[in-house]
């Protein structure tokens, strides 16, 4: 049985951006992550080995969202690509950075970058 466990409207205050103060100020982001697995072995027997847990999932996140990076489009890349390499039962992760209140001279609520990749 396949199923997706996911995090969704995980906040981070982060120093992603191409600008300078965006990197010396940091922005808040939200980010919302699914991965694909099998989890029939857990769902069977009631036990979180056979399954992905999610706080693994929130530390890969977490981990790379404290690395400054100028685009979130190479966040992405380097969460997702932690997540494959680091949880091999996964065959499948969506992603979406969101970067809230971005400095575009008007207003906007978020943009956001979003990337899926199988294994």
């Amino acid at each position: 049985m396949t199923g997706k466990v996911a995090l969704e409207g995980l906040e981070f205050h982060a120093f992603h951006g191409v600008y300078p103060h965006e990197r010396n100020s940091g922005n808040w982001f939200e980010v919302d992550i699914a991965v694909e697995t099998d989890f029939s072995e857990a769902a069977a027997k009631d036990e979180l080995t056979g399954t992905v847990n999610y706080e693994t999932l929130f530390q890969i996140v977490k981990d790379e969202m404290e690395r400054p990076s100028k685009l979130l489009e190479t966040v992405a890349e380097k969460i997702v690509g932690n997540v494959l390499l680091q949880l091999p039962a996964v065959m499948q992760v969506e992603l979406k950075i969101s970067k809230i209140n971005p400095p575009i001279g008007g207003k906007v609520r978020k943009s956001s970058i979003s990337i899926v990749k199988k294994r």
